[in-house]
């Protein structure tokens, strides 16, 4: 049970990291080349904003899954799904705007 809430928060925290990376610090090159290869360069910092949101927004989910497994609290399947839902769906609406060419 603790080993699941230490592992549920460490992914939690990578994928708000790496988020805030690629949010703030504009770090595209920790995506794979191949999502943001068709990205004009001028776009570059929305898409990563918008990427950056939507791995933190998974992170969160996962992260608050970890704290509520913690305290024994039944709320944890609708912090999971609703963090990833909500962050792929960002991540796809960024995918499908700025990077279009490819997943038309």
């Amino acid at each position: 049970m603790l080993l699941g809430v230490i592992i549920e928060a460490a992914v939690g925290a990578m994928c708000i990291f790496l988020g805030w990376l690629l949010w703030k610090k504009q770090k595209v090159t920790i995506l794979h080349d191949y999502h943001y290869e068709h990205v004009k360069k001028e776009d570059i910092p929305a898409y990563t904003k918008q990427m950056g949101i939507g791995l933190i927004l998974v992170g969160a989910g996962i992260g608050l899954t970890g704290l509520l497994n913690l305290v024994h609290s039944p709320l944890w399947w609708i912090t999971l799904p609703a963090g990833i839902v909500s962050g792929i769906a960002v991540i796809y609406r960024a995918q499908k705007k700025y990077n279009g060419s490819v997943m038309s």
